[in-house]
């Protein structure tokens, strides 16, 4: 009877791991979906009842907005690795404004099997070293996304190692109005990939116009901004 109340528990022991293994979500991940769809409900929200960054004429036009299906596959580990460029760059931006950057190091990560690096970036001469901007684009960005790229904010660690998630990539806010100045993603964060993670964008959106992604000179922005909203 002991041997086979034995072969009773290891066939349902058995049983169990099969069944965990053949789950079509593994542990956390739907809560980790479910706290993403719900930062970006709550983003509409605020959008909607705000006054900025959407404007009032656009909300019905730009809202609910856009996203890709949440991928945790688009979540990955990264190292903060000194820089090996000059510490300084001058991105231009939107309304054809030069802002000084400081290149704080180049993210180093790996995005479905391909090696890749974001530099990250603070305002030169700024005393806040705690919040890296990290702009980008992809070989979605024109088609599928906003066609001045898109960006992602990181808290500084000591550590150097960083959660690197594109589901949180979001629009800057020069998409919404031209009102904004945005700086404009340098070369050395372009990715030869597709990133479909994070903001899409409104196939009939007439948002695209709204940026001279090649940076005019001689406009002047009211509002010199790229917003610190997430998701």
């Amino acid at each position: 009877m002991h041997n086979r109340g034995v072969r009773v528990f290891v066939l349902a022991l058995i049983i169990a791991v099969s069944a965990a293994a053949c789950g079509n979500e593994p542990p956390g991940e739907k809560d980790y979906v479910g706290r993403i769809n719900a930062a970006r409900s709550a983003k509409d929200a605020d959008f909607l009842s705000l006054p900025k960054p959407v404007p009032q004429n656009r909300k019905a036009e730009l809202l609910p907005l856009v996203y890709y299906p949440v991928d945790s596959s688009y979540n990955v580990p990264a190292e903060l690795k000194p820089s090996s460029e000059s510490p300084t760059l001058t991105m231009p931006t939107s309304s054809g404004e030069m802002r000084p950057m400081r290149r704080v190091g180049a993210l180093e990560f790996t995005l479905n099997g391909k090696p890749l690096r974001l530099t990250a970036f603070v305002e030169a001469g700024s005393p806040d070293v705690n919040h890296l901007f990290v702009p980008f684009r992809d070989l979605t960005t024109g088609t599928e996304t906003y066609e001045a790229g898109r960006y992602l904010d990181l808290d500084r660690t000591v550590t150097g190692l960083y959660e690197l998630d594109f589901n949180l990539a979001y629009n800057p806010n020069c998409y919404f109005s031209p009102l904004y100045s945005c700086p404009i993603p340098p070369a050395e964060n372009h990715l030869r990939v597709e990133v479909r993670a994070g903001r899409s964008s409104r196939k009939a959106s007439r948002t695209s116009r709204l940026c001279h992604c090649q940076g005019r000179q001689g406009s002047r922005p009211t509002v010199a901004a790229r917003g610190r909203l997430r998701f």
